[in-house]
């Protein structure tokens, strides 16, 4: 993805780190994988059995809804549970990656989803419609890259410590935290892919040098906490608070990738616990001899 002559400053999205974002899936594993703690966080795991991370996925409609009913329900508790320190705990991993695995599904399949939805309570239709339709979007930016690439990882720093730099950030600049945690969702999964892009875009909120240079604040790009203020330094910069879709699109000048940090930033400002579901969803990289994960269990 180029960056446009008009925004020689702006953040750039690297294909990779899009699809691993909604996703898609990883060719080679050169960086260290984010374990889950053996810990268990509630009696879920231990009262029910936890879905495998290929467990396999309902083609179906009405086993499609049970799914993610059961599985949704299950995460929510397990979430409530945790203390939302250290390593998350293997019920949340393990639910969370099933979770993403189902909305992976239903975006490559809208008609099975769309019956599927049907079934569901409202509250949790209007989240899978969110959640199915902002992979979808990031999914339509996608470009399979060669199974021979090399794709680094990294474990991502803790839920707990990220929230407090969007906080921070949010403090700052007005820019809601909601939004910089689902740029974050996309650009790297919460920082976990470690690679920069293929035309030079760096760190967890995948900054473009000069866009480093103009907003970063003098900070490490590479840093978490400085890369998220830079970030809401330059959505402030560009039209956030009052106009995100303009800041959006400064950022990444793609409607579908705007429509998709919105509809994410929707779903944390609805349920909290969605911003924790997110952090555990794992990198996928989508490449020419088909998709697979890089991160997680």
């Amino acid at each position: 993805m180029e960056a446009p002559r008009k925004h020689p400053g702006r953040a750039l999205i690297t294909a990779a780190a899009l699809i691993g974002a909604v996703a898609c899936a990883a060719p080679t594993q050169s960086g260290p994988v984010a374990r889950p703690s053996t810990a268990l966080s509630s009696t879920t795991a231990s009262a029910k059995v936890l879905p495998a991370p290929d467990e396999k996925i309902p083609g179906t409609a009405a086993p499609l809804a049970t799914a993610l009913k059961k599985t949704s329900a299950a995460l929510d508790d397990a979430i409530d549970a945790w203390t939302k320190k250290g390593e998350p705990p293997e019920d949340v991993v393990l639910l969370a990656l099933h979770h993403q695995r189902l909305y992976r599904y239903a975006a490559r399949h809208p008609k099975v989803a769309s019956r599927a939805f049907a079934r569901l309570p409202s509250a949790l239709a209007a989240q899978a419609k969110d959640n199915t339709r902002a992979i979808r979007e990031l999914l339509a930016l996608a470009h399979p890259i060669k199974p021979s690439a090399t794709f680094k990882t990294q474990p991502a720093r803790p839920a707990a410590e990220l929230l407090g730099y969007f906080k921070k950030a949010e403090r700052r600049f007005g820019v809601e935290w909601e939004v910089l945690a689902a740029v974050m969702l996309a650009e790297t999964k919460f920082g976990r892919v470690k690679s920069d892009s293929h035309v030079g875009a760096q760190g967890p909120m995948q900054f473009m040098p000069a866009t480093w240079k103009a907003y970063g604040l003098g900070g490490d790009v590479q840093d978490p906490r400085d890369a998220v203020m830079g970030a809401a330094n330059y959505l402030k910069a560009s039209g956030a608070p009052r106009d995100y879709r303009r800041a959006l699109h400064a950022y990444n000048p793609s409607q579908a990738y705007v429509n998709a940090i919105l509809l994410h930033a929707r779903q944390i400002k609805r349920d909290p616990r969605a911003y924790y579901t997110y952090y555990n969803w794992q990198v996928f990289v989508l490449t020419t001899a088909g998709e697979r994960r890089l991160t997680g269990p």
